[in-house]
């Protein structure tokens, strides 16, 4: 099945709503082993767990952790059967503050034993990233640069997309208007 870009583009309403949604507000995920989950998302990548709920509260028993003032970002459900699926969440993605630490990220993680599947720039947002795998296969992503969306919402233009197979060549070949620097070289892999 082809998809129809001009057709997707045309489904697009622009509503005036009562509302603004200002950012992802939380995910939930079904998880196979909590403990597990709960080392995971506290040890390797600092979540701070708020709540706990027991199985007289969730079957299965659910976890609400947090990285900023919000009650939780993410919440754990125990219970699912083997490892994710991967059809309902394709990923979640988790911004920071500078490039260096995308590149710590990437250190703890591969220090960690994460699988990661991915590092560097894909196209749209041409935020500079590392992708990877919760216990459950859950992909994640850790970014940092993101393309910002003004009031008139145009957004950049496909030709300057800049796909970039790892943080390295990110870094290397920016697009327009990206500057991409990292203060602590020694978090770079020698090519």
């Amino acid at each position: 099945m082809t998809v129809d870009t001009e057709a997707l583009r045309a489904a697009i309403r622009h509503l005036a709503l009562p509302f603004e949604l200002r950012k992802i507000g939380h995910v939930v995920l079904m998880v196979a082993d909590l403990q597990r989950s709960i080392a995971f998302y506290t040890g390797v990548l600092g979540f701070k767990v708020s709540d706990i709920y027991g199985d007289d509260m969730m079957p299965g028993g659910m976890v609400f952790m947090r990285l900023n003032p919000d009650h939780h970002g993410v919440a754990l459900i125990g219970g699912a059967v083997g490892p994710s699926q991967k059809r309902e969440l394709h990923h979640m993605a988790f911004e920071v503050g500078s490039l260096d630490e995308v590149f710590r990220a990437r250190k703890h993680l591969r220090d960690s034993g994460a699988t990661i599947l991915f590092d560097g720039r894909r196209r749209a947002g041409v935020q500079i990233a590392v992708e990877f795998l919760d216990p459950d296969g859950h992909n994640l992503e850790i970014y940092w640069g993101l393309d910002q969306v003004g009031s008139d919402g145009i957004t950049r233009p496909k030709e300057q997309w800049r796909g970039a197979k790892s943080l390295e060549e990110a870094l290397a070949n920016p697009p327009p208007g990206q500057t991409p620097v990292v203060h602590d070289k020694s978090l770079l892999d020698q090519q």
